[in-house]
C-alpha cells in the first residue's frame, strides 16, 4: 500500500465511484440553492438533471469554497494514519480555496513534522482537473514515490489544457460574465463562446462562434494545434458537460476520430454543482495534454 495519498476537490467533476476506483481522495465544496445549503458531493444528494432543471426553473445558486478549518480536519485524518499528502486544489484563478489549503497545510506541518504535505494549484477545473488526477493516479500506480510524483507535477502542470464552450449564455449573463446587452445580441445571433483556462488558471474567451457545429469544429482545431504529437497522441482526454450529453458525445466522437491512438476511450462526466452554478446547462469542457498554455 502506498505511504501517501493523492487528493483533490469535488470540482474535479467525476463520480465518487471513479475516485474510489482510482484511489483518489477528495474534499467537498458547498453550494446554496435559494439559500438552502448543500454539499457538492458529486451529485449523490441531488442528481445533475434535478440540479440543472432547478436552475432553469429560476432557482438562484451560489457557491462556497472549502475553508481552512475544513482542510485542517480533512488533512489531519490522513496524517494521523501516517500518510503523506499530495493535494491539488481548484484553480486559484477561479477560487481562493488554495489559500485556505495552504494555511491548513502550514499549520499541520508544525503538528506533524515527520509528514509531508504538498499543496498544488491545479490551474484548472472540471475536465482538465479530472485528467490531471487520472494521470497522477496512474503514475502512483506505476511506482512513483512521493518525491518523484511531486517533481513530475511541478514539471507538467502547465501541460494540462482545459477548453470550454457553451451553447446557452443565460447563466453567463446572470452571473455577470457577459453583459445583458452582449448576451441579448449573442443569444439572438446564436453565439457559442469558446474559452480556455490560461497559464494563470483564469478563464479566457478565445472565439465567438455561430452555432454548435462551428464551436465544436473550433474546439477541435484549437486542440489539434496544442497537442504536440498530433494524431499520434496517446494520452487520455476527459470531457464534462452540464446536461448536454449529446453535444459532449459528438465532441468525443470527433476527438476519438482525430486521435485514434489514445490510451482509453474518452470518459464523459457531469459538470458538478460548484462549476455548474456558474455555467448553467449547455456547457462542455475538454481536458487534454498539450503545449504550454498561453495568457
Amino acid at each position: 500500500m502506498s505511504d501517501y495519498i493523492i487528493s483533490c476537490c469535488s470540482t474535479v467533476d467525476v463520480t465518487e465511484e471513479y475516485l474510489k476506483e482510482k484511489n483518489i481522495e477528495h474534499v467537498c465544496f458547498h453550494y446554496y440553492m435559494d439559500e438552502v445549503a448543500y454539499t457538492d458531493d458529486l451529485f449523490k444528494s441531488m442528481s445533475a438533471k434535478d440540479f440543472y432543471q432547478a436552475m432553469v426553473d429560476g432557482a438562484m445558486t451560489r457557491t462556497s469554497q472549502v475553508n481552512a478549518e475544513e482542510y485542517t480536519a480533512y488533512f489531519r485524518k490522513f496524517l494521523e494514519q501516517g500518510k503523506d499528502i499530495i493535494h491539488l486544489t481548484l484553480s486559484g484563478g477561479i477560487s481562493g480555496t488554495i489559500n485556505s489549503a495552504r494555511i491548513a497545510a502550514e499549520a499541520l506541518q508544525e503538528e506533524f513534522p515527520d509528514r509531508k504535505l504538498v499543496v498544488f494549484d491545479s490551474l484548472t477545473a472540471s475536465a482538465g482537473y479530472a485528467l490531471m488526477m487520472d494521470k497522477l493516479a496512474s503514475l502512483r500506480d506505476e511506482g512513483y514515490d512521493f518525491d518523484r510524483l511531486v517533481n513530475w507535477t511541478n514539471g507538467h502542470i502547465q501541460n494540462q489544457n482545459t477548453w470550454f464552450f457553451t451553447t446557452d449564455l443565460t447563466f453567463f449573463i446572470r452571473g455577470g460574465r457577459v453583459s445583458k446587452l452582449s448576451g441579448w445580441f449573442g443569444t439572438a445571433l446564436n453565439i457559442c463562446p469558446l474559452l480556455n483556462i490560461n497559464d494563470e488558471g483564469k478563464l479566457c474567451p478565445r472565439q465567438k462562434c455561430r452555432g454548435k457545429k462551428m464551436v465544436k469544429r473550433a474546439a477541435l482545431e484549437a486542440i489539434k494545434q496544442r497537442i504536440d504529437d498530433g494524431e499520434d497522441y496517446s494520452e487520455n482526454i476527459f470531457i464534462t458537460h452540464s446536461v448536454c450529453y449529446d453535444d459532449a458525445r459528438e465532441m468525443a466522437d470527433m476527438l476519438e476520430f482525430a486521435f485514434p491512438h489514445m490510451k482509453e476511450k474518452i470518459r464523459i462526466f457531469d459538470i458538478g454543482p460548484t462549476i455548474g452554478s456558474h455555467t448553467g446547462p449547455g456547457t462542455v469542457a475538454i481536458g487534454f495534454w498539450g503545449s504550454l498554455k498561453e495568457h
